[in-house]
């Protein structure tokens, strides 16, 4: 080493320089020469198209073709299988270097929950209008009778009924129960004096009769359980027929009837009824 110093040292400035820069022109040239081979320039290779297929095969595909793989984000379609790529970036057939990073969307595997609203009583047009706002879809359409026409009186999810804070997936069906209007015909107002409630509303359902509002008289536990004892309308009216007996009143399907109940069953005296408050 010692002699290798004491040699160019030995030789004039000007040739050190000479060969300093012929030293550093060999390694330029070099540089450039190599440049195309550290960088692949010029070697490209399509991009394969892996949108909708299932991730895992994707990245697969991917890496066999030369690239890198890496999963950038995650949405949700309802229209896709879970976990097939929604995106991806460079796109299908784009000319790339081999060895490029290709981005991924992903679907996700399990969907967001929406939280329900109450859309009873919106008009047919304005709850659509909402679903879509939450990205739930409108399902099928059916009516009953009922006094508010092309309201919403009823919303279910897979058949049951839904209500206000239940929360459903991102993309489910709704499907509406909307009025109909009154029906076409009238008849007697039923007689649901000394009925439970249960049986009193189920058997309006029958008739296609609204259930208002329920009150009750006296201390209640079961509701549900308790007995009519009054009701509006009247099953009979102030009218007298030939014969002097009361007229029944009338009503159409749709119409609503309010219910009065107490724990206590009305006592029956040849045929009349007699409420709790009255004896």
């Amino acid at each position: 080493m010692k002699e290798f110093i004491q040699k160019i040292t030995a030789k004039p400035l000007w040739v050190n320089i000479l060969a300093g820069l012929g030293i550093v022109l060999v390694l330029i040239v070099l540089f450039f020469s190599l440049l195309g081979w550290i960088t692949n320039y010029g070697k490209v290779t399509t991009v394969p198209s892996v949108t909708g297929q299932e991730v895992t095969a994707a990245i697969q595909v991917l890496e066999q073709a030369g690239f890198e793989v890496e999963i950038q984000d995650s949405v949700y379609v309802d229209s896709l299988p879970k976990l097939a790529v929604v995106r991806q970036t460079p796109e299908a057939d784009a000319a790339v270097k081999s060895g490029r990073t290709i981005y991924l969307t992903v679907n996700r595997q399990v969907s967001p929950q929406v939280e329900m609203p109450s859309l009873i009583g919106y008009s047919v047009k304005s709850a659509e209008l909402y679903l879509q706002s939450l990205q739930l879809k409108m399902g099928t359409i059916t009516y009953k009778p009922d006094i508010a026409r092309n309201s919403v009186l009823e919303q279910l999810y897979n058949g049951l009924p839904i209500k206000a804070g239940d929360k459903v997936p991102l993309g489910a069906t709704i499907s509406f129960v909307l009025g109909s209007g009154l029906g076409g015909n009238e008849m007697d107002v039923p007689n649901l004096i000394g009925m439970t409630l249960e049986e009193a509303r189920s058997y309006l359902s029958t008739l296609s009769i609204n259930t208002g509002a329920i009150v009750g008289v006296g201390a209640i536990k079961d509701s549900a359980s308790a007995f009519v004892i009054r009701q509006s309308p009247d099953y009979l009216s102030e009218l007298l027929d030939q014969s002097g007996n009361r007229v029944p009143n009338k009503i159409r399907q749709g119409q609503i009837m309010d219910l009065y109940i107490s724990s206590i069953a009305p006592i029956r005296d040849t045929g009349r009824i007699i409420p709790p408050n009255q004896y």
